[in-house]
């Protein structure tokens, strides 16, 4: 898998179509959509610990739609500063904060405006105002400084992006030198014929775009993030319409991956 998309590929109307897609679960994540939600599913099917989301405000966690869980990746120390990189309704960044802890702080980054105010608001309402921080921004240029990260956690966003490697470039700039990337994202068994690729439709139902787990560890080297490595892997497509419609042909599944910022130039 290329990092860049096809050419004379729509960027403008897949930015589009999944801005719109994640409003929609904003305003109503009971709604119908190509993926699942929610705290039980996180619970069920992502191994996500039942008392730590319970102890998040509702709304929160009803709009979570991640396919892994990037917090198993590895710890996350207090006073570190942790970047959740396409934040959603803010349940990875409110988890975050809590291990980051009173000395640390957390940062939220969506390009979907109505995400930024659910993670505004339940980093509020679960007390963790103080610590937290939602920006509106785009993964292609991350409104957050040079080096001023420790840890970037990002769930099931990077096979949405049309240039990979510059959406991994910029998480290497931020990260300080010897920082992690705490990262889930939709794997592929084998690459996509280019034809297939080509869909801006396939790409906004989380499938165009995704990698291999090859293409990942290679694709985050050329960025300059070192010791890529496959963590763990998740059935998050299970009884979901994309499962229907690819068990035949093609394994789709989500996976998680670390790799920490080289020290050399990229």
């Amino acid at each position: 898998m290329t990092a860049a998309c096809p050419i004379g590929f729509d960027i403008g109307r897949l930015r589009r179509q999944v801005r719109a897609t994640y409003a929609r679960v904003a305003r109503a994540p009971e709604g119908e959509f190509h993926f699942r939600r929610g705290l039980e599913y996180a619970v069920t099917e992502l191994r996500y610990d039942r008392a730590e989301l319970l102890a998040l405000p509702a709304a929160c966690t009803a709009r979570f739609a991640g396919i892994g869980n990037p917090l198993r990746v590895g710890p996350i120390a207090p006073g570190e500063t942790v970047l959740d990189h396409a934040c959603g309704a803010g349940m990875d960044l409110l988890l975050a904060a809590r291990r980051a802890g009173p000395a640390g702080r957390a940062i939220g980054v969506d390009m979907t405006p109505d995400m930024c105010d659910c993670a505004t608001s339940a980093a509020r309402e679960a007390g963790l105002a103080g610590i937290v921080d939602v920006r509106h921004g785009f993964f292609e240029e991350l409104p957050v400084e040079d080096e001023s990260v420790d840890c970037v956690i990002s769930n099931g966003v990077l096979n949405l992006a049309p240039d990979k490697l510059r959406v991994l470039g910029e998480i290497r700039r931020v990260l300080r030198p010897g920082g992690r990337l705490y990262l889930a994202d939709v794997m592929l068994e084998r690459e996509l014929a280019p034809e297939v690729r080509a869909d801006p439709d396939l790409w906004a139902a989380c499938v165009g775009g995704a990698l291999t787990e090859t293409g990942l560890i290679e694709l985050a080297a050329r960025a300059g993030l070192a010791r890529g490595r496959i963590v763990e892997r998740f059935d998050c497509f299970r009884m979901t319409r994309i499962e229907l419609k690819f068990a035949r042909a093609l394994r789709i599944y989500g996976a998680s991956f670390c790799a920490v910022k080289d020290v050399r130039p990229a």
